[in-house]
């Protein structure tokens, strides 16, 4: 598991993203079920305004890397965070969760003050 940023700075100089097993396959699996490569594509995860807490999470996959962004690599899994979005999730964890009442991405944020009834928006 690597966390190499375009810069080519280590986790040593930047904040961490962790991914778990189980998110980074399930990433993977979509990602390839959209015929992106892998070695250059990733999922973007970022922070956009919106809900009643004030913030939401957003997911997405894209081809390459922004320049700016930092890159993360976890489980075979790229992730990339842009700038603005860092400065609320740095440190958290991307995992998937099944069960009875929810499936699928669940970010777990250590700067996370407050979240809305329905935890799908927070503030930090």
């Amino acid at each position: 598991m690597s966390t190499d940023s375009v810069d080519g700075g280590t986790a040593d100089t930047q904040p961490e993203i962790e991914v778990t097993e189980i998110a980074a396959e399930q990433a993977r699996d979509l990602l390839e079920g959209e015929g992106m490569d892998p070695a250059e594509a990733g999922l973007r995860l970022f922070v956009q305004q919106g809900g009643c807490a004030g913030l939401s999470y957003g997911m997405r996959f894209d081809d390459a890397p922004d320049e700016d962004d930092t890159i993360y690599e976890h489980h075979e899994l790229r992730v990339f965070v842009d700038p603005a979005s860092m400065k609320y999730i740095e440190g958290s964890i991307l995992d998937y969760e099944s069960g009875l009442q929810a499936e699928g991405f669940h970010v777990e944020n250590p700067n996370v003050v407050s979240e809305c009834g329905c935890g799908e928006s927070f503030r930090t």
